[in-house]
């Protein structure tokens, strides 16, 4: 599977399935800015922090020329990252793990569920066995994408990542086709894609100059 870089046209989003609303085309979104949302089930901040913005943003910014997708991954914590538990969320906002235990204690439950209700479309990220051993090349390969600092450190630190690394490469049950196509690093994280489809932005964590950024984009003309 190609890797997405900034300043590529992005195809498309290699998801298994949209459990709510439309399959997103970017052909059909040409002309319109599109923030995709990428977040797990467990994951406290996205549910604190980046999909409560990104909701206001699409209540906001929909009629200005602003797309809000979100794609729901699962890297760890498979057994509460899954397609249940999504359509559970987006149904009754149920929430489930440290995302429900962090929302109690922040009070950001309305008679047990999250009290916020997703209103764009939402997928769920293609996730694929892992049938074949870690190799040397795949810890490089997540070294390159994720820690690329690591080739200044000493030789014996680099060692001592490279082994965990490879305990944590093999710990995955599953891999997330979308998570890993962006090079992503966590969750929450946004793709800003321009009116021409091109991804111009991938953050992860909280991204508060998000709405600045995606301004921008609303006024750059579209080319023929």
């Amino acid at each position: 599977m190609a890797s997405a870089q900034i300043g590529q046209v992005i195809p498309r989003l290699p998801v298994a399935e949209w459990l709510q609303g439309e399959a997103a085309d970017f052909a059909r979104l040409r002309g319109r800015v599109v923030l995709v949302e990428v977040f797990q089930v467990n994951c406290p901040g996205c549910f604190l922090y980046a999909l409560p913005q990104a909701i206001d943003l699409y209540r906001r910014y929909s009629a200005q020329g602003l797309t809000v997708l979100g794609v729901a991954t699962a890297f760890e914590d498979f057994d509460k990252n899954n397609r249940r538990n999504l359509q559970a969320l987006l149904e009754t906002g149920q929430v489930v793990g440290a995302t429900l235990k962090a929302l109690g204690e922040h009070g950001h439950l309305l008679n047990g569920a999250w009290q916020y209700r997703i209103p764009f479309p939402v997928a769920m990220d293609r996730l694929v066995k892992a049938e074949q051993p870690v190799s040397e090349s795949s810890v490089d390969d997540y070294i390159r994408q994720n820690l690329p600092a690591l080739r200044v450190q000493s030789a014996e630190y680099r060692q001592q990542i490279r082994q965990q690394v490879l305990r944590y490469l093999r710990q995955r049950e599953y891999r997330a086709e979308t998570f890993e196509c962006f090079g992503l690093q966590g969750t929450p994280s946004q793709l800003l894609i321009d009116k021409q489809g091109v991804l111009r932005f991938s953050r992860f964590g909280f991204f508060p100059e998000l709405e600045s950024q995606f301004r921008e984009l609303l006024v750059e003309p579209l080319s023929a």
